[in-house]
């Protein structure tokens, strides 16, 4: 099939070398034409997803016409704090029965919509489906076995996108619930920051393993609320991401989490980064879609404060730790 994946980012790189492996007729778009020649040029990506040579089947574009000629599948792997401004910039483009998947895991911080809404409102595209899980393009990259969920409400759809990626060190599974989904892959970035700090404040194994279980109970409230089905977040897009994020050398989100528990400011750790750490931007979409909801995400809240306020680390942990007991369930 003839591919274009809007985003030359590690995810959207890993993506491509997938899919390309696969036999596909495979283009990559970037936003910053001089990189992307950089890429074609030399087939890496130091940038997103260093350490990986590029094979020179591979189209790499700079050029939005080009990008989605003819495509039968357009990926979306932009980053959510950019993800409606990509899809503006091919209004017009991309035939709207095309098969559209999105790869990116957050939620607008304007109109706090996932991302396949924007793909649908902005794009009128009506094949739209969800592929996320506990998934680091630098393990993908490089062929180490990955599970992934496609999801849409189209049974039909979630099995196309399966049929295409599914593959010897990928395997794919189907679900009903892109919502759940992609509240999943939203929700666990944040908590993500949470468990850094602490890990960056030297706290042990017993605190990374609360966080991580009461930001499950946060992300299955807030998904719940918002109308996707329980079972979701026990499943490889809500748990199993959760994991991952919290626990991989791999995870931006936990590498800011530990430099701001280590002290450093949240302008400097941004500042030097190429990649974007989606907890940052999310925790404000988050929590603003949370209380319009009514639902309670202490530690969604205290990333905020952290990350968009300034509060010490050391006092979003003691506001947690302080709070008034209750029952678990």
């Amino acid at each position: 099939m003839k591919v274009a994946v809007l985003g030359d980012g590690g995810w959207g790189t890993a993506n491509a070398l997938v899919l390309s492996g696969y036999g596909h007729e495979v283009t990559v778009w970037g936003h910053t034409a001089d990189y992307v020649d950089y890429v074609r040029g030399t087939r890496r990506n130091p940038r997103y997803l260093p350490g990986v040579a590029l094979p020179e089947a591979i189209r790499w574009t700079s050029d939005r016409v080009e990008a989605v000629a003819g495509a039968e599948v357009v990926v979306f792997a932009p980053p959510s704090k950019f993800f409606g401004d990509v899809c503006s910039s091919f209004a017009g483009l991309i035939p709207r029965g095309v098969l559209a998947v999105s790869l990116t895991k957050g939620l607008c911080e304007r109109t706090y919509s996932r991302m396949s809404e924007l793909v649908r409102s902005i794009l009128g595209l009506r094949r739209v489906v969800v592929l996320s899980g506990p998934t680091h393009a630098e393990e993908l990259a490089r062929g180490l076995p990955t599970t992934i969920v496609a999801a849409s409400e189209s049974h039909d759809d979630a099995r196309a996108v399966q049929a295409i990626w599914n593959g010897q060190a990928l395997r794919v599974y189907t679900s009903d619930d892109p919502l759940g989904v992609e509240l999943g892959g939203a929700v666990k970035n944040v908590i993500a920051v949470a468990v850094g700090c602490s890990d960056g404040l030297g706290f042990g194994d017993n605190t990374r393993a609360a966080i991580i279980t009461r930001g499950l109970a946060e992300m299955s409230r807030f998904a719940c609320a918002c109308g996707a089905k329980p079972q979701t977040m026990a499943g490889l897009s809500g748990v199993g991401d959760l994991i991952v994020t919290c626990t991989s050398r791999h995870s931006r989100n936990h590498t800011v989490g530990e430099r701001l528990g280590r002290g450093e400011r949240i302008a400097d750790i941004v500042a030097s980064m190429h990649m974007v750490a989606e907890g940052v931007w999310n925790a404000h979409a988050v929590r603003a879609r949370a209380r319009e909801l009514g639902v309670e995400m202490p530690i969604t809240d205290v990333v905020y404060r952290v990350c968009h306020e300034d509060m010490p680390v050391a006092d979003a942990i003691a506001a947690l730790m302080n709070r008034p007991p209750k029952d678990e369930a």
